[in-house]
C-alpha cells in the first residue's frame, strides 16, 4: 500500500487509532479505546449508538482487507475488530465503572477463548474473518452482562 492519505486514513482506522501499535497487548489497547469512546456515548439515543456501531463494523471490514494486503491476516496492529466488539459489549448497559469493568474482562475473556463459532468465523475472507469473531465475543460479553446487571447486582444490593 503506497504512502497516500487514503491509506493512512485506512491504516488509522483499522489500528483503532493508533491502539494497534502498543508494542504489548494491542487487542487489550484496542479495547480500552472502545470502552473510553463509549463511555462519553453512553448517554445517547440507543439508535444512534446502534448506527455507530454498524456503520464502525462496516468501516472495519473494509479497512481490515485493506491492512491485511501489508501487515498480513488478521495482524496485531488490526485491533478496530476490538473497538467495535466493546461497544457491542457495551449497548443498552447502565452506564457504571463496575458494569464496564466487567464488560471489559468478559469482552476480552470471549476474544481470547473464542467460543461458539467465532474461531471458525476468522476464516471467513479479509476484514469479514477479522471483524466477525469480535462481534461475536462482543455479543455473547453483552448477553453475560445483561444478566449480571439485571439479577445479580439487584440480588447482592437487596441483601
Amino acid at each position: 500500500m503506497k504512502r497516500t492519505k487514503s491509506n493512512l486514513f485506512i491504516k488509522d482506522l483499522a489500528s483503532g487509532l493508533f491502539a494497534g501499535y502498543c508494542p504489548f497487548a494491542p487487542g487489550t489497547a484496542g479495547s480500552i479505546v472502545g470502552l473510553v469512546v463509549w463511555w462519553f456515548w453512553a448517554d445517547l439515543n440507543i439508535w444512534l449508538q446502534l448506527s455507530f456501531i454498524v456503520t464502525l463494523f462496516f468501516l472495519g471490514v473494509w479497512a481490515s482487507t485493506l491492512a491485511e494486503k501489508d501487515w498480513g491476516h488478521d495482524a496485531p496492529r488490526i485491533v478496530i475488530d476490538e473497538v467495535v466488539g466493546m461497544w457491542i459489549t457495551l449497548w443498552l448497559v447502565p452506564k457504571s465503572l463496575l458494569l464496564y469493568a466487567i464488560g471489559f474482562m468478559l469482552f476480552r475473556v470471549f476474544d481470547i477463548i473464542k467460543p461458539l463459532g467465532a474461531r471458525r468465523s476468522q476464516k471467513l475472507p479479509g476484514g469479514w474473518g477479522v471483524m466477525v469473531d469480535d462481534l461475536l465475543a462482543g455479543m455473547y460479553a453483552n448477553l453475560l452482562l445483561q444478566i449480571v446487571s439485571r439479577i445479580f447486582l439487584p440480588m447482592i444490593a437487596n441483601r
